[in-house]
């Protein structure tokens, strides 16, 4: 019988390096421990966990008010923790948090949520949390977590995208400059326009395209609409797509596309996946935000018969 519960997925982020920095055998056992506080933290906080796999650990929740406080809570004693750790011992975590029916069989679970929590947490960053809308609902307000949205996206093995949220637990954070509980009842609000508009801004020069335009390529190729000429972008680096009234950008570079939304200071990383562009923001291709030389062109999404709030 199947039972409405809370699936977690975390894992360490950058474990890879690890092995390299301290071989195999110290790298193991300090994996080891990371992933044995994991667990224990899941369970101090009524949840159960259900296996460890390598340098993850899959764990539910009866409810997900519990699931988001307890994984909000790990991270800030782990932020605690890895300032008394060595540089090499470093190891930052990230979680993908999904609701929906579970059906237990001899302690395993198996449903929807148990995928998607695992590929939020591949989505996430170090040091993330990531989370379906339903989650979020049904979590209400936990005490100090906030919740930004970060739009519709394509997860993969899912047929439809979903809108996801990035849950804040620092507690230096400002909440008024995330997106709050009482703002999260409705998704969509008719415009009037029944065509959409997006204009993409680069090194001065404006592109302005709509939904009858699409597809839309972005890349270096002489043949694209979107002619970015960088090095570091490459030949046909994403395909902008009118979808179920919205406009769509999906990956196909080599090294990824960074999406940040005005108003967020949380990216969104696609590789090879896709998310909804909504209001206005900027497009980081081949390097992430964080490089000042990156290719960054700002966009701006106007019409459509529905738009995210």
């Amino acid at each position: 019988m199947s039972v409405l519960s809370t699936m977690v997925f975390a894992d360490i982020s950058g474990s890879t390096a690890l092995y390299e920095a301290l071989g195999n055998e110290r790298a193991t056992e300090a994996v080891t421990q990371v992933t044995q506080w994991i667990g224990d933290t899941i369970e101090a906080h009524g949840g159960r966990v259900v296996k460890k796999l390598g340098d993850g650990v899959l764990g539910v929740f009866d409810d997900a008010s519990s699931a988001v406080s307890a994984m909000a809570t790990m991270l800030r004693q782990h932020k605690v923790r890895l300032d008394r750790w060595p540089h090499p011992l470093r190891m930052e975590i990230r979680v993908g948090v999904a609701s929906g029916e579970v059906v237990d069989v001899d302690g395993d679970c198996y449903g929807d949520a148990v995928n998607v929590a695992s590929r939020l947490c591949e989505r996430a960053g170090p040091a993330e949390i990531w989370a379906t809308e339903t989650t979020v609902l049904l979590a209400g307000t936990a005490p100090d977590v906030w919740y930004r949205k970060l739009g519709m996206m394509d997860i993969r093995g899912k047929a439809e995208l979903l809108m996801l949220y990035h849950v804040e637990w620092r507690e230096d954070e400002a909440p008024d400059s995330l997106t709050m509980q009482a703002a999260l009842v409705s998704n969509f609000a008719p415009v009037d326009s029944i065509l959409g508009q997006i204009q993409f801004s680069w090194h001065g020069v404006d592109r302005t395209f709509t939904s009858s335009d699409a597809p839309v390529m972005v890349g270096r190729a002489e043949h694209a609409q979107l002619r970015i000429n960088d090095p570091r972008v490459s030949r046909l680096h994403a395909r902008i797509d009118w979808r179920n009234s919205g406009f769509v950008l999906t990956d196909m570079s080599s090294f990824g596309t960074w999406v940040r939304f005005e108003g967020s200071d949380s990216p969104v990383r696609l590789r090879r996946d896709a998310c909804i562009l909504h209001g206005a923001g900027h497009i980081a291709l081949g390097v992430s935000f964080n490089e000042p030389s990156a290719p960054v062109m700002s966009f701006h999404v106007a019409g459509g018969s529905v738009h995210l709030s």
